[in-house]
This record gives C-alpha cells, sequence and structure tokens, in this order.
C-alpha cells in the first residue's frame, strides 16, 4: 500500500465516490436509461417534498402573521375596556340625573328649566364623545329579547306586545367597537296564563 493511499482518504472516499457513480462496462443500455429514470423520480420525488414543506412552512407563517395582526388590533380596539365600561356607568348616572328632574309643566320656576337643559345638554355632549371613541348607547326598548345584550330583570304580563319583546330597559345596553360592553337590564313581555295554558303565576326563566 502506498503512502498516498494511508494518508489521503477524502481523495480514497472521492475516488470511490466516482467509481460507484460512473457506468458499468457491464450495463446495457436499457439497464442505464432505467437507472436514470429511476433517478430522476428520486430527485423529482425529493424536489415535491421540498416544496411540500415551503408550501407548509408559508401557510404557517401567514398565519402567524395574520394572528399577530388580529391581537394587536384587538389590543388597540379593546385594550380601554376597563375604562369604557366605568365611563359607560357614568353615563348612566348622567340619565338618571336627567330622569330624577321633573317632567316640563308650565309655569315651572326658572331654575328647574335650566336645571333640566343643563343636563340634557351635558348627556348629549358626553354621548358624543364616547360614540367618537367606539362606545355606543343601545336602547332595546321594542325588541326582542336576546340573551347575548340584554339581561332579564322582570317579566311583565301581557297581550299587547309579542311574548319576549323588551318593554322597558332599566339600564341601556353599551358597546365598544361592536364587542358587548355593559348588556341592558330589561323588563321582558309575557304572555298571559289564559295565552299560556298556564296557570297564574307561572313564568319564563328570565336567568338566561
Amino acid at each position: 500500500m502506498s503512502t498516498q493511499d494511508t494518508n489521503t482518504p477524502d481523495g480514497v472516499a472521492a475516488d470511490a465516490v466516482a467509481g460507484a457513480a460512473a457506468p458499468s462496462d457491464n450495463q446495457t443500455p436499457e439497464q442505464l436509461m432505467a437507472a436514470a429514470a429511476a433517478r430522476i423520480a428520486a430527485l423529482e420525488a425529493e424536489r415535491d417534498d421540498f416544496k411540500d414543506r415551503w408550501m407548509r412552512s408559508e401557510a404557517e407563517m401567514n398565519n402567524v402573521r395574520a394572528r399577530a395582526k388580529r391581537d394587536a388590533e384587538d389590543a388597540r380596539l379593546y385594550a380601554v375596556q376597563k375604562f369604557a365600561r366605568d365611563v359607560a356607568e357614568a353615563a348612566e348616572n348622567v340619565k338618571r340625573g336627567l330622569d330624577a328632574v321633573p317632567a316640563a309643566s308650565e309655569g315651572e320656576p326658572a331654575i328647574v328649566t335650566k336645571l333640566r337643559d343643563g343636563f340634557a345638554g351635558i348627556e348629549r355632549s358626553f354621548i358624543a364623545l364616547l360614540e367618537r371613541n367606539g362606545i355606543k348607547r343601545e336602547d332595546p326598548t321594542g325588541a326582542l329579547f336576546d340573551p347575548n345584550l340584554h339581561q332579564a330583570m322582570a317579566e311583565h304580563e301581557t297581550d299587547a306586545h309579542p311574548p319576549g319583546t323588551v318593554l322597558q330597559a332599566w339600564t341601556q345596553g353599551w358597546t365598544l367597537n361592536g364587542r358587548l360592553l355593559r348588556p341592558a337590564m330589561v323588563v321582558v313581555a309575557k304572555a298571559p296564563p289564559a295565552e299560556l295554558g298556564a296557570p297564574a303565576g307561572a313564568s319564563f326563566d328570565t336567568t338566561a
């Protein structure tokens, strides 16, 4: 064995690979064609595998980017949700104050008129300010009861309205950029016992 053979294993390996890749003199043209076709098929399969992996990776990255964008948008829109809920409570208190002022009547003291007009102006400005910042008040009176938007506080038997109609709103509903902030507390119509075919005193579940 020569010194070159023992000291250059990389050269030996390269020669071995080259020898394996080189066509054998004993192979027929048909065998060479079959070997080439097999090699092409293997390369195409490898290519398809890499392409599939790349497409999956690209789809996953698109999902990650979309999810991050959605999370950032939600954070921007709803980061002030607790503050908005407190502000909505303040708006309800302003409305309660306005409702507590006596209704307009002929000959009432001027101070009462000014007080009522002042409360009304404050409420209008306050509501407009909230709406500019995505906080909206919804009056559910006359609408059908929706457990996703309303909280039933009481029921009232009546045949003047279809069962499930909101007859009165103790408090208004509030949303922040379309998302429920505070449900409206409402009184819901129910059919009289004669229509229900049930004994007096029967009622719907208002805890939904």
